[in-house]
């Protein structure tokens, strides 16, 4: 009871783990994973594609894809030209529309499914939307105590599979918490000093692009994928998980 922040309007966790623990009690949770799952989901549905997240790449996903009849996105450093979409943004911006995109993905898409699979309604938020998905959450009535929002940061993964706790993702749900600040069921202490980080930051782009995920981007040749996942408030989709698919909320 204790640790699922009630009787608070609007919470946030970290990962998997807070994930499902805040499934449990609230009745929509937003993720985020800046860089990059959430943020490729939403360039995709942007462009009409339905998005069904997988937890992971191999045999299993592209059984699955075929199952669905979706295409597989492929890592990203196996695009050809023959088969262009990946997990990242700038490949999924110009690859061409699919009715149906697999998108495997060992943090924002495995904790996307596993959230789905509570009953609890699941939106996928990057610095693109997130003041899309704190108007389109509050116009549906959702942050008091009887319809809690759960906003969960991602993270990365260290090499022994622990969570790192990633600065992209934490600065991802502070945008998404400022623009629930006014929820009327209010903010929880987690939620509150998630928000505060923001009053430490003059410019939410270069600080991620200075991290330690975004450094890594660029050192990978995928600087292209951070100049749009730093974007904020450019898009107005609202990705939202619906029997397994990502699409635009209604």
């Amino acid at each position: 009871m204790v640790l699922s922040q009630r009787p608070a309007g609007v919470r946030f966790e970290w990962g998997a783990a807070g994930a499902a623990m805040l499934a449990e009690s609230c009745a929509v949770l937003v993720i985020v994973d800046v860089l990059l799952f959430t943020t490729a989901v939403s360039v995709a549905v942007e462009r009409g594609m339905r998005v069904h997240p997988f937890p992971w790449e191999g045999p299993e996903s592209a059984a699955y894809a075929d199952r669905v009849g979706a295409v597989l996105a492929a890592g990203r450093r196996a695009v050809t030209t023959g088969h262009p979409w990946s997990l990242s943004p700038r490949a999924l911006r110009y690859a061409p529309v699919v009715s149906d995109l697999v998108l495997p993905s060992p943090n924002g898409s495995a904790i996307c499914a596993a959230a789905a699979s509570t009953g609890a309604e699941v939106v996928a938020a990057g610095l693109r939307n997130a003041p899309a998905v704190a108007r389109w959450l509050l116009a549906c009535g959702y942050g008091d105590r009887l319809r809690p929002i759960g906003v969960v940061a991602a993270g990365e993964r260290w090499p022994d599979g622990t969570l790192r706790p990633a600065v992209e993702d934490l600065l991802g749900a502070a945008v998404v918490l400022d623009g629930l600040s006014r929820a009327p069921g209010g903010l929880s202490v987690e939620a509150a000093i998630a928000l505060s980080v923001l009053d430490g930051v003059s410019d939410v782009a270069a600080a991620i692009r200075g991290s330690a995920s975004g450094r890594e981007l660029v050192v990978g040749g995928f600087e292209a994928d951070l100049d749009l996942a730093v974007q904020v408030g450019v898009s107005d989709v609202v990705p939202a998980l619906r029997a397994g698919v990502f699409g635009p909320a209604t």
